[in-house]
């Protein structure tokens, strides 16, 4: 079982297709993720948790 599909194959055991939508999706995750990260070191050091 593959976890990405290329667009080229004739599968259907795969998790990810590697289309424009799964890029833009994969970039959105990591950003909120990045910035939910921020916001908890952010108020650890404004509350002076940390």
């Amino acid at each position: 079982m593959n976890f990405i599909k290329e667009e080229h194959e004739d599968r259907k055991d795969y998790i990810l297709q590697k289309d424009k939508t799964t890029k833009n999706v994969t970039k959105f995750v990591i950003l909120a993720l990045a910035i939910c990260i921020i916001g908890v070191i952010a108020s650890g050091l404004y509350f002076k948790w940390f």
